[in-house]
């Protein structure tokens, strides 16, 4: 059974910092690409940043280019999200997702497991 499950959520202040983590379980994350997305209440869920099976490759939102980095541990089956400078407007729900697929993607069709999700508030 394929199961993804995030953690490290929770309160911050703005300009503050925060690392997701997202573990993998039930398979072989290093063929997987793995991407982080978030979602507002009552809006669609939204990509922030992806990267590759390898390491290699990464893309990220405009919006969090320069204050998040993704990067990910295949022999813990790990992936991660440091968010760095938050902003108020990243008070929201943050999940994982991944594909078998060696490359990037983006798309929330692109990915067919998701983590339950893991709740971040910005605010003083």
């Amino acid at each position: 059974q394929v199961l993804l499950v995030e953690s490290g959520g929770g309160l911050v202040k703005p300009g503050g910092s925060l690392r997701l983590s997202c573990v993998a379980s039930g398979f072989a994350l290093h063929y997987y690409a793995v991407g982080w997305f978030r979602q507002a209440p009552g809006k669609e869920r939204q990509f922030v940043a992806a990267i590759s099976s390898s390491g290699g490759s990464t893309s990220y939102a405009a919006f969090v280019k320069g204050r998040f980095t993704i990067s990910r541990d295949n022999v813990k089956n790990m992936m991660y999200l440091q968010m760095n400078s938050v902003k108020p407007e990243n008070t929201v729900v943050y999940f994982c997702a991944a594909r078998n697929f060696p490359g990037v993607k983006t798309e929330n069709s692109d990915f067919d497991s998701w983590g339950q999700g893991t709740q971040v508030t910005v605010s003083l």
